[in-house]
């Protein structure tokens, strides 16, 4: 439904097969169809393989197949972001190690097209972040590999862990873990929708057709209003009194390396007069287990307090200015009408001060009079 949607919305679909077919997967087939559910229209896409000739994969045998086929770069990671999170989940909750994971189900060809033509098709359609709404889950028994579950399926409700939910009366499985795996890895956030001009709207149908509900997912695609970009983000923050100095440090630093959009230690004083820090990090929704996970593995803390933030930001771009000391690259920071704010790149200054011996103030005043310049301010 997800690949559906993107094609209904404008998507190439003979550009989406060629990048497909790179994957070299024996005995597949794709088309797409114009249906009606509960009376609108959408598209359907359809993958077609014969099951016999296919193998189960692990985990290391999806990200070669990826990585062997050519795709672009981007494609290629968020598609190997996808997998990973999905196989780190269903490990999860068959208590066992990742590369032990046969896919089952999620690991069968469609599936793998399924992630993989998502992928190709937000970089086909130019679409640069992606936003979500509250994630319907469906009510009753779905039937797995493992016999019957209840609705959510195990997989799916670790996949959406800390990603908000939404109360539907869909009888099954509204989202299935594959889509999980690829709304909670893609999404920057999850709540309204976003203030932006309409481009495309696009419907992708699913198999069943229900005369209550209308079994289609809707894209939005345009672009961020004249304020920038919207987001939610969520902080973690956990208070510790008998940690050391060294190990914070090195928490921070792991955290940021995990790609968490930032992380601190904020002084504080604790009951019974004890001198403390609350750690604190800021991340997508999706990556609050992992940063979790880092947090208790590396501190001494026994809580995380958890805050979803709504936040407002610039649209961000670098450029590269030319300077008496070399190239410097210039972060700035944009609302459709134009430039906000730019800052030189501190690390960038700091070797070109280094290399010609002149303090490092210098450098960056010459690279921030030098963009002036060159944008005429």
């Amino acid at each position: 439904m997800i690949v559906g949607s993107l094609l209904d919305a404008g998507c190439d679909f003979a550009a989406l097969q060629a990048e497909l077919a790179k994957l070299a997967l024996p005995s597949c087939s794709l088309r797409t169809e114009k249906v009606h559910r509960a009376g609108l229209a959408g598209t359907r896409f359809i993958v077609g393989f014969d099951p016999a000739g296919q193998p189960r994969r692990h985990l290391s045998d999806i990200l070669c197949l990826i990585e062997r086929a050519g795709l672009s770069a981007r494609s290629s990671e968020m598609a190997k972001r996808i997998f990973t999170r999905l196989a780190s989940a269903e490990a999860k909750v068959h208590r066992i190690g990742v590369e032990e994971v046969h896919f089952h189900e999620v690991g069968a060809v469609d599936s793998i097209l399924d992630i993989v033509a998502a992928c190709v098709a937000i970089v086909l359609l130019g679409i640069e972040t992606v936003q979500c709404s509250p994630i319907p889950l469906g009510s009753g028994m779905v039937k797995c590999d493992h016999g019957m579950m209840p609705v959510p399926a195990p997989a799916t409700a670790e996949l959406l862990s800390g990603v908000p939910i939404a109360a539907t009366d869909i009888q099954g499985e509204a989202t299935t873990p594959t889509a999980a795996a690829i709304l909670t890895t893609l999404s920057e956030s999850f709540g309204a929708i976003p203030a932006m001009l309409i481009g495309a709207v696009g419907y992708g149908a699913g198999s069943r057709d229900s005369a209550d509900i209308p079994n289609l997912l809707r894209v939005l695609i345009g672009q961020a209003d004249d304020t920038g970009n919207a987001d939610s983000v969520v902080e973690l923050s956990a208070n510790i009194d008998d940690c050391t100095g060294e190990i914070l440090g090195a928490t921070i630093g792991r955290l940021l390396s995990a790609g968490c959009l930032d992380a601190w230690a904020t002084p504080a004083v604790m009951k019974k007069s004890r001198p403390a820090w609350v750690l604190s990090a800021l991340c997508h929704p999706g990556d609050v287990q992992a940063v979790e996970r880092i947090i208790f593995s590396e501190t001494t803390t026994f809580g995380i307090r958890r805050t979803t933030c709504r936040r407002s930001k610039l649209i961000r771009s670098h450029e590269t200015v030319e300077t008496r000391y070399g190239p410097i690259r210039v972060k700035v920071g944009r609302t459709t009408q134009g430039d906000v704010t730019a800052s030189p790149e501190f690390e960038d200054c700091q070797a070109a001060a280094t290399t010609h011996h002149v303090p490092v103030r210098e450098v960056l005043a010459t690279a921030q009079e030098n963009y002036r310049h060159r944008k005429g301010t």
